[in-house]
Formats: structure tokens, C-alpha cells, sequence
């Protein structure tokens, strides 16, 4: 077998569709375009319901999608609007700012589009896929070129020019459209169980609104049939012990569960709903907790079975079954407006102790609320980790069909 160079291992991706053998060849994405422009220097005004306004806040940070939510129009006479249409072939990416190299590819389903100051649009031409040099946008490769060139003093920015000397290996047509294909049906599919997990979150925050009773109430607006008492005010103090946590090295504990580590540590972060990692030993079991200190002071949470707890989290435990979903969730809704943003956000013990709550008599009805909520919480988990799945499976690809 003849061996073959490292220059042209670099000209055909790992991963490829049957039938494909050819090297691909590098070009420059001025090479593949019908030219780069600047979109309109304009104010935004109501949107008019025919011509989207799209700027840089209009496109998600991670997705990369169109938000259609707070949709403006452009503020100048309609005749004005012609060479800023969106179309098939146009993909803008943002050119200043903390944004800097983030892209939007246009689709129909987004409606009639015109894109803003800040945006620079490439017109792909037509011998080539948009999607497919859409794509390489998201890679890694695209991610450190827009490094580079956005450094300079002051703020980030990227011009045309710079954007047309990007490199990149393209193969024949054919390739290229069943790649671009792939990928937008995974981007399809990813945006379809996003849409779903965001309704899941906002069913929750529904019943949340008519699950704990508004605005003086002492009865919910919905209730699990066979309780009829009043729900009572009363103090987190009269109700738990409150205490805290303690200080706790990252370097003793594990990302996941390893010999002695079984127990999982919880600290202020909401990344993985606080979890820090696993640690050979325990300090509490099954209560609720708070984040004392810092950005997120004040956000409640749920723990149940034995875990371990760092110092910047507050402490509610019962030993009469009250340390459980429906209170911390109670709680939750509340806890952030007793937080002190004098210097550093805290909620401490003292102030914690003294919010007033209201609370079903019955403990068989907070039980009840707690298993509906940890149902909900169980399916909202399940979506996001089909998500976040889809997301890595897509970034392998990624990383293994381009050049």
C-alpha cells in the first residue's frame, strides 16, 4: 500500500459518505462568494409585519438561530431595503464586539429579513453549498481565526476582508450537499427537542404560578383533589434547623462517582444544578439548600439523600419530613428578593431564617406537590441530556467530516 503524505491526510476528512474518494481542495471564503457587505446603518423601529430587522442581538449565542421574540423593522423607506434582503445564499456574521465571528444562515421559515450595521453578509455563490460553508463556522478552526484576528486594542471586530481570507477544504458539489444535508437535519433536530424542553420549563413555571398561593391567598389556585384546608404562614426559622455548609477543596473531589467518592458535593454554581463533583464523605441527609454568597445568592434547591456541602451554601434541615421538593421550590420562588446586593450578593442564615412562607398543614399534600414536581424536574432532565447528546454528537461530526 502506498503510503500517503501528511499534506494529503489533511485534504480528506476521517469521516466520509460512501462513494466519495477525491482529495479536497483549499480555498478562501472570498473565493466561494459573490462578494461581502455591510448591512444598514439604521434605527429599528415597530415591526411593521412584512420586514424582519436582523441585528446581532437577534441571533442566539449557542444555536445560532434567529429569535424572532422582540422582532423590529428597519426605519427607512421601503425602496432603501432592496440590496439588505436575505436570501438562500446568505450568511451574516457579526463583526464587533464580544459576539465577534458569530453567524446566521438565512432560512425561509424566518420570513422576510434586512440585516443591520453590524453584521457583514456573505453572498455564497452559487456553485457552492451555503449550508456546507455555513458549517464550517462552527468549527474549531473558524473559532481560533476570529481569536486571532479580533485582537486588537479596545474592542473585538472582524472586517470583510478578514473574513474572505478565512481557508478551508472543500470537496465537489455533490459532497458538499449531502454534508450540508446532515447537518441541517441534525440543527433540525436539535432545535426541535430545544423548542420541546423550553415548553417542558415553561409548563413547570405554569404550575408553579398556580401551585403555591398569590398575592395574600391562603389557597392555591390548583390544587390534588381530598385537601381543603388553609395553607398557613410561618418563618423558614420555626420550621428548620438552618445552618451551613463547609469549606471543601476542589482538588479532594472527582468530576463523577470513583472509589471513596460516592457522595455528591454541592456548592453555588448552576452549572449541573450545583453539583461540584463527588467527595468520601457526607454532611448532610436529604435537606434543602441555599447559595449564600455571590451571583447566584439566593437560588434554592432540593437535595435529596446524603451529600456534602461547601460553604457558600446555606442549610435547611427537618426532621419532620418538611426538607422536601415542594418547600424548596416555594422557597425558591421567593428567597431571591431577600438577598443583600450591598458589595457582594449574600443571603445569610440570619435573614433566611426570618422569610415567611406559606405552607399546606398536611404534610401528605406537600409530599404529593413533591412527587409531581420531581416528575416534572425527571422528565426536563431526560430531554436536556437528549439535548445535550444530540449537541456532542453533532460536534463529533464536526470535527470528523471537515478538513
Amino acid at each position: 500500500m502506498a503510503k500517503i503524505d501528511d499534506s494529503v491526510k489533511k485534504k480528506v476528512p476521517e469521516l466520509r459518505f460512501k462513494g466519495f474518494t477525491d482529495p479536497w481542495v483549499q480555498r478562501n471564503l472570498a473565493d466561494l462568494s459573490d462578494g461581502f457587505s455591510y448591512g444598514l446603518n439604521a434605527a429599528a423601529k415597530e415591526y411593521d409585519g412584512v420586514h424582519g430587522y436582523l441585528r446581532i442581538t437577534d441571533i442566539d449565542e449557542v444555536s445560532h438561530s434567529f429569535l424572532p421574540e422582540g422582532l423590529t423593522s428597519p426605519d427607512v423607506p421601503e425602496d432603501q431595503l432592496t440590496d439588505y434582503r436575505m436570501d438562500e445564499q446568505s450568511i451574516v456574521y457579526a463583526r464587533t464586539g464580544a459576539s465577534t465571528g458569530k453567524t446566521y444562515i438565512y432560512r425561509d421559515s424566518d420570513g422576510e429579513l434586512y440585516y443591520a450595521g453590524f453584521l457583514i453578509r456573505q453572498k455564497v455563490n452559487k456553485e457552492t453549498s451555503a449550508q456546507f460553508v455555513y458549517q464550517n463556522t462552527l468549527t474549531k478552526a473558524w473559532e481560533r481565526y476570529v481569536q486571532v484576528m479580533s485582537q486588537r486594542s479596545g474592542q473585538p471586530g472582524i472586517n470583510a476582508q478578514e473574513v474572505g481570507r478565512f481557508e478551508l477544504a472543500i470537496p465537489e458539489r455533490a459532497e458538499q450537499d449531502k454534508i450540508a444535508h446532515l447537518f441541517n437535519s441534525l440543527d433540525n433536530l436539535i432545535a426541535a427537542n430545544q423548542r420541546k424542553l423550553d415548553l417542558l420549563k415553561e409548563q413547570k413555571k405554569g404550575y408553579l404560578q398556580k401551585m403555591f398561593p398569590q398575592n395574600g391567598s391562603k389557597f392555591p389556585q390548583l390544587r390534588f383533589a381530598g385537601f381543603a384546608d388553609d395553607w398557613e404562614q410561618r418563618k423558614v426559622g420555626e420550621l428548620y434547623k438552618v445552618t451551613r455548609g463547609q469549606v471543601l477543596a476542589t482538588s479532594k473531589t472527582t468530576p463523577e462517582k470513583v472509589g471513596k467518592n460516592q457522595y455528591p458535593v454541592y456548592s453555588s454554581q448552576t452549572k449541573n444544578d450545583g453539583l461540584m463533583g463527588y467527595y468520601s464523605d457526607y454532611l448532610f441527609d436529604t435537606a434543602i439548600t441555599w447559595t449564600t454568597d455571590g451571583a447566584n445568592a439566593g437560588t434554592v434547591n432540593f437535595r435529596p439523600g446524603k451529600f456534602y456541602s461547601t460553604n457558600v451554601n446555606g442549610v435547611l434541615l427537618s426532621a419532620d419530613g418538611l426538607a422536601n421538593k415542594a418547600m424548596a421550590e416555594n422557597l425558591n420562588r421567593s428567597a431571591w428578593k431577600w438577598v443583600s446586593h450591598v458589595g457582594n450578593p449574600k443571603l445569610m442564615n440570619n435573614v433566611m431564617s426570618q422569610i415567611s412562607v406559606m405552607i399546606p398543614v398536611n404534610l401528605s399534600e406537600q409530599e404529593k406537590i413533591s412527587e409531581f414536581l420531581m416528575m416534572i424536574d425527571n422528565t426536563i432532565a431526560l430531554h436536556q441530556r437528549k439535548l445535550d447528546l444530540l449537541k456532542e454528537q453533532k460536534k463529533g461530526f464536526l470535527q470528523k467530516m471537515f478538513v
